[in-house]
């Protein structure tokens, strides 16, 4: 259903960002133009089968979600290529895209719209939706009134109407509290059941153990472990972060 060979994403910063065209073009004629190169991720090779549910971990800045970017097409991988069989939907940034200053309600179906959501569809599932992010109570509420949970919740529920073939979770399993991470999980496990080949990024190492049939394990944007031994790399990245002072390796 999907796979990665040898892909690399690099930055470029420098210069160019804060000057005008014709400070650019001077710095370039005298030299004085400086540009610094920044690989996101070196050489990432994976492939995953329908039905299969793959664990991104890593620490912070390791390239998990650059590379999200690139498998869900946001952006295209420097080097190496991405192969994707089926309809793809990438939760990300969950909060993203919603206007402050319209009410639940009315985000909700502006929400469902820029999902492809048709406005009868969205009338018929208007209700599940509110009910499913418990905001029942502040329908006519304006966003920015909301908590940051709340606003993820509504997130959530709308993007888990979604039936996709690859299905790509970005740290969206931790919205909300205790008993909504439940119910969030419990949903995510529902559209893995019908089928979806999934990706998830978290930092929950139970939730791999519990939910992933496969592991990818980056750090500083290389490739450390790919493998479906799961507890063995989460049990070997967790010693890592116990004592960074030794490289990160997996047999």
């Amino acid at each position: 259903m999907l796979s990665c060979s040898g892909v690399s994403i690099r930055y470029q910063v420098g210069d160019f960002k804060n000057i005008g065209l014709k400070e650019w073009v001077m710095r370039r004629l005298t030299g004085r133009y400086k540009v610094v190169e920044f690989w996101a991720d070196r050489d990432v090779t994976f492939s995953l089968e329908s039905g299969d549910m793959l664990g991104i971990i890593g620490a912070n800045g390791a390239g998990k979600s650059t590379l999200l970017k690139a498998v869900a097409g946001i952006m295209e991988p420097t080097k190496g290529k991405i192969v994707r069989r089926g309809k793809i939907a990438a939760l990300l940034e969950l909060a993203s895209g919603f206007d402050g200053e319209l009410t639940v309600r009315e985000n909700t179906y502006l929400r469902g719209a820029l999902l492809g959501y048709t406005r009868a569809f969205m009338d018929d599932a208007y209700g599940s939706i509110v009910d499913f992010a418990e905001l029942r109570d502040f329908e006519d509420r304006p966003f920015k009134q909301l908590s940051s949970g709340m606003k993820s919740r509504l997130a959530f529920s709308i993007a888990s109407l979604i039936k996709p073939e690859i299905l790509i979770l970005d740290e969206v399993l931790s919205v909300g509290d205790g008993a909504f991470r439940r119910k969030s999980e419990a949903k995510m496990r529902e559209i893995i059941s019908g089928g979806a080949t999934t990706i998830l990024v978290t930092h929950s190492m139970g939730q791999v153990r519990e939910m992933c049939s496969k592991v990818l394990w980056l750090d500083k944007g290389r490739q450390i472990a790919f493998s479906d031994d799961v507890p063995g790399v989460c049990a070997a990245y967790e010693a890592y972060l116990k004592n960074t002072s030794v490289p990160p390796s997996f047999p």
